[in-house]
């Protein structure tokens, strides 16, 4: 038996693992299982420690399809002395996924950071010699276990020229294009990507590694994907975030979201977290509208297995689940986008539409319609969407009111603002969505609570 095969036989019983999640989570098809109906992935990062944590460990083989080990694959865990190759703690992490059916993309190869300075101090040949000997190695100890490898990662400074590392200053331009050709010869059948941050949206970075990558494909350089991080700030996604990716797909390349986080000032409030969800649904939606974008990552899964507060002093709460593994409104917004909770056991779904307009002579009606769905239920509370629909003729901002009747309250919310007195819930469009065409349509939702029953609510919805 190979050391991972010990590995994997030592860890099976992680795919028996079971864990007390949320109601909302234990409800709720998995996201692993949502992206795939979708034709995408949803995965995690995973170190080995994050192994030792068994709760959080189950709750990564329920929501994640692939795994990403989060520094065991890098050049100074994997060789710290020259030709001195370890793989025990990257071995561990394969053996984690596998046991809990999941797969694993390597990360990463040649990369600025985390390299010994051994690798730093060698000469342009020995350099060149040294690259090609680590990727053969690696590649060749994971072939076959691996989807998909990060070859280079972070090439490129913020103005879109290549970064002055060490590997640029002595090997010059031609090193990134030397290492995918060396790792389709240490690995015909992986996916190669080249992975970097700050690139999400249009903007000078993201066009120098656009320009390499059309070169590369000009050349035949042997690419097979680029990963955009996606490191970022509650408010602040790029607003081109989905044109960007469809560039690079046009060029005939895939795309993923490789290590998706969104932080903010901390503490966390409901207000943040809402804007957070809907930053989570924005990137999920982005990456759904690109046919070549195969999967998302996040950078961890729970706010107690972030890297965030360690690097960002006063930042935090970046992530799906909060730090009692419990999911926030950015997992519903997530499952939401998937199209979950569709496979949800114990969900419940009334549609009650009303309908006002009003009338001015000469000009068509205008008006909205609005649509009431709850989406998931569970002990103690529940998820709802309403659609909101323009009726003849467009219109350029709406408002959605409903008065509960069973004493159920709205905790939080995403893509409208909400407001509430007592029973009455009164939801108004953000500066976002609240022009609609005639005949186009948008949604918010909200996860409340429910202590009894959860009569759904007739909703009257008014335009201008």
């Amino acid at each position: 038996m190979t050391r991972l095969g010990a590995v994997a036989a030592a860890l099976a019983s992680a795919a028996a693992l079971t864990v007390a999640l949320s109601p909302a989570a234990s409800a709720a098809a998995p996201l692993r299982d949502l992206a795939a109906a979708r034709g995408r992935y949803f995965g995690n990062a995973m170190t080995a420690g994050d192994f030792n944590d068994s709760a959080y460990r189950a709750l990564s083989a329920r929501e994640a399809g692939v795994v990403t080990p989060g520094n065991e694959m890098k050049w100074d865990a994997t060789e710290p002395s020259r030709g001195g190759f370890t793989f025990t703690r990257g071995d561990q992490v394969v053996a984690g996924a596998v046991a809990a059916n999941q797969k694993v993309r390597g990360h990463t190869l040649v990369w600025h950071s985390q390299t010994p300075a051994w690798v730093q101090s060698l000469s342009a040949t020995d350099l060149r010699t040294a690259m090609v000997n680590h990727i053969n190695t690696v590649m060749g100890h994971y072939k076959g276990k691996l989807f998909a490898w990060d070859v280079v990662n972070e090439a490129f400074a913020e103005d879109g020229t290549r970064r002055q590392s060490f590997w640029q200053q002595k090997l010059g331009d031609g090193y990134i294009a030397e290492a995918f050709r060396a790792a389709r010869a240490a690995d015909p059948t992986v996916k190669l990507y080249y992975n970097d941050y700050n690139t999400d949206g249009i903007g000078a970075k993201s066009d120098g590694v656009y320009n390499m990558v059309k070169a590369f494909k000009q050349q035949g350089v042997p690419i097979d994907g680029v990963g955009f991080q996606a490191h970022l700030i509650v408010g602040q996604v790029p607003s081109t975030t989905r044109q960007n990716l469809q560039r690079f797909a046009d060029l005939g390349v895939d795309v993923a979201i490789t290590e998706l986080d969104i932080r903010m000032k901390t503490p966390a409030d409901s207000a943040k977290l809402a804007q957070q969800a809907r930053d989570y649904a924005e990137v999920t939606n982005a990456c759904l509208a690109v046919t070549r974008c195969v999967g998302i990552t996040t950078w961890g899964l729970s706010d107690n297995h972030s890297w965030i507060p360690g690097v960002f002093p006063g930042e935090g709460a970046a992530l799906p689940f909060d730090t009692n593994l419990q999911p926030k409104p950015a997992y519903q917004a997530m499952s939401t986008a998937f199209g979950g909770p569709g496979t949800t056991t114990t969900t419940t779904t009334t549609t009650t539409t009303t309908t006002t307009t009003t009338t001015t002579t000469g000009t068509p009606p205008t008006g909205c319609t609005a649509t009431y769905r709850i989406t998931g239920q569970w002990q103690g509370g529940f998820q709802a969407e309403v659609r909101v629909s323009a009726g003849a003729a467009p219109i350029s901002r709406w408002a959605v009111d409903w008065t509960f009747t069973d004493g159920q309250s709205v905790s939080s919310s995403w893509n409208a603002v909400l407001t509430t007195q007592g029973a009455s819930v009164t939801a108004r469009n953000t500066s976002y969505n609240g022009t609609l065409p005639a005949g186009a349509g948008t949604t918010f939702g909200f996860v409340g609570t429910s202590n009894g029953p959860n009569a759904t609510p007739s909703p009257t919805c008014t335009a201008a």
